[in-house]
């Protein structure tokens, strides 16, 4: 990425690019469709904000040089495209053959926001990446290089071929964003049952995402309340899904509308940012005083 202004130029891009397809389905499909998506892509891009948080860890763990950082992230998103979209169309299967699956999805989502508080509680965003086992199987049993060649992903050392560090930072963002992808593939659904709405939101969250971590790279750091938002995010989708499967079972009880959804994923993150700026300007001052 060449400057900050190309970043937020991009940025800006891709969202525009989301809110005109969400305009689109208003005027193709209607005005529910359109809130669904609108409250997918808002759930889905702030949690993709909190991979970033991850992302900043990989790369200052594997010491990514400048100038590979734009292609890793690039490529590490569009596997997690590809993977997202298998996770989309499994689940999607699924829901179609077992309605009960939605109080797995429910005491999932609940689960993984008690989680996060835990693990905001412990400040583990300032704690150094851990590498996921699958990714130590990889190194394991392909070798790694001791340093990067360009952009090549494999090399030949001492007559065996290994692993060069570019592809192991590449299969850290992309494993890691799988793990991310439990969590937000049934909280969207908890959003939504149409499987195209679930990818476009997704789609359009993840694009854009590597421009989105050069723009705001110093801004996660001010961003201390995002974890605490997200779980309560997570958590309402957890209840809301919880509610429509004992309606699906014949139970009487209050769904959630979409409308109320959307206005309440939007009136959390816009508190969340707001207290967290806040809470990060009141350390600033205290650390200069």
């Amino acid at each position: 990425m060449s400057s900050l202004k190309e970043a937020g130029t991009w940025t800006v891009v891709w969202i525009v690019l989301a809110v005109v397809f969400g305009v689109g389905m208003w005027n193709f499909a209607g005005g529910g469709p359109m809130g669904e998506f609108f409250a997918g892509y808002i759930t889905e891009k702030s949690l993709s904000v909190d991979n970033l948080f991850v992302f900043v860890l990989i790369m200052a763990k594997f010491a990514v040089p400048s100038q590979y950082q734009q292609r890793v992230l690039m490529v590490g998103v569009l596997v997690a495209l590809v993977l997202r979209a298998g996770f989309i169309a499994a689940d999607a299967a699924i829901i179609s053959a077992f309605s009960w699956v939605f109080y797995i999805f429910g005491a999932f989502l609940i689960w993984t926001a008690w989680k996060l508080v835990q693990d905001a509680r412990k400040h583990d965003h300032e704690e150094e990446y851990q590498e996921n086992e699958l990714l130590k199987l990889a190194e394991q049993r392909f070798g790694v290089a001791d340093r990067y060649h360009g952009t090549k992903l494999f090399v030949t050392e001492n007559g065996r071929r290994v692993m060069t560090p570019m592809l192991v930072v590449m299969l850290a963002i992309g494993s890691t964003d799988v793990l991310f992808a439990l969590a937000s593939i049934p909280a969207i659904y908890g959003l939504t049952q149409d499987p195209y709405i679930v990818f476009t939101a997704n789609a359009f969250a993840l694009m854009g995402l590597g421009q989105l971590y050069f723009l705001i790279g110093g801004l996660l750091k001010k961003l201390v309340h995002l974890s605490y938002g997200l779980s309560i995010i997570l958590g309402f989708i957890g209840v809301k899904l919880l509610l429509h499967a004992l309606h699906e079972s014949g139970v009487h009880v209050p769904e959630i509308s979409f409308p109320f959804s959307l206005g309440f994923i939007v009136l959390v993150l816009t508190v969340t940012t707001l207290t967290s700026l806040r809470a990060s300007k009141k350390q600033a001052v205290a650390e200069a005083g």
